[in-house]
This record gives C-alpha cells, sequence and structure tokens, in this order.
C-alpha cells in the first residue's frame, strides 16, 4: 500500500477506458442533466455542439469511477475538494475515456498526525488525445505510522 510518504510530486499515472454509449449519455441526462443537447438527438443537431453530447457532470463521474478502480494501491482515507474543473471538449457517444494523473503538491496535516493531503491533477483523454476535462483533486491519503522518519 502506498502510504503518504511514499508519493512524490511529479508522480504520473495513465490508466482505464470507458467507451461511453448514446443511451448511457440520454439516460445520465434524464436523470441528472436534462438539457436538450444531452437528451435528443435532433435538439441536439441545433445547439452549439451539433450533436448529442455527454454532461460534463458525468464525463467528471466517468473519471472519477475510473479512478476508483485503477488507483487501488494509495491508501485514499477521502477527498477534500476539487478546484479548476474545466471541459474543454465534449464527449460524445462512441468516444473512449482514459485519465492521466500527476501530483502537483502535497502537505502534511497540520491537525491530524495519520494522515496528509496531496493534490493530484486529472485530465480526461480520449482514444485520438483529446482532452476533455481537466481538475485538480485534493486527496486525503493516509501516513505510515510505523514509518521511524515521520517528519517526511
Amino acid at each position: 500500500m502506498k502510504f503518504y510518504e511514499t508519493i512524490s510530486v511529479g508522480e504520473q499515472r495513465e490508466f482505464g477506458e470507458f467507451q461511453i454509449t448514446k443511451d448511457e449519455i440520454t439516460e445520465f441526462a434524464r436523470k441528472y442533466d436534462p438539457q436538450p443537447f444531452h437528451l435528443d438527438e435532433e435538439a441536439a443537431k441545433d445547439s452549439m455542439f451539433g450533436e448529442l453530447v455527454a454532461s460534463g457532470w458525468q464525463t467528471a463521474a466517468i473519471c472519477m469511477r475510473l479512478t476508483v478502480e485503477n488507483i487501488t494501491d494509495v491508501a485514499t482515507l477521502g477527498g477534500l475538494g476539487v478546484d479548476n474543473l474545466r471541459w474543454h471538449e465534449p464527449l460524445r457517444p462512441g468516444d473512449t475515456l482514459h485519465v492521466r494523473t500527476e501530483v502537483l503538491d502535497k502537505r502534511i496535516s497540520e491537525n491530524r498526525d495519520d494522515r496528509g493531503y496531496v493534490t493530484r491533477h486529472f485530465e480526461g483523454v480520449t482514444e485520438d488525445e483529446t482532452r476533455v476535462i481537466s481538475y485538480d483533486a485534493i486527496v486525503i491519503v493516509k501516513r505510515d505510522t510505523n514509518d521511524s522518519d515521520s517528519s517526511v
């Protein structure tokens, strides 16, 4: 298990693969983001996208799923928040999304000896390298209480 002490600023990962379908886009939109360009192909033709596209919130949720499924070796306690969320391009039916990450920063909790905070930059990218989403997530990571040098 990777504890806070073993995570390095600059560490990069690339993982996951999720192909989005038209049905998944419209099902998510009906429940959570019922805008015409997420729900109806004909209405979407008259939108700025010109076709049916996934909700940005759905794109974020897919990135979260891929992260949880693929970063299983980190002693994550939970999330603290997300900064700098941007939707660069829409996710379209048939696109396959994968995730790239880079550790930007880390700091030990001032109030809790058992944890640190790791800021990781995320990008959701399609099979043709189109960046569709980016954000910085602050994650709470367990510290190795058995580490003899806990000042790291």
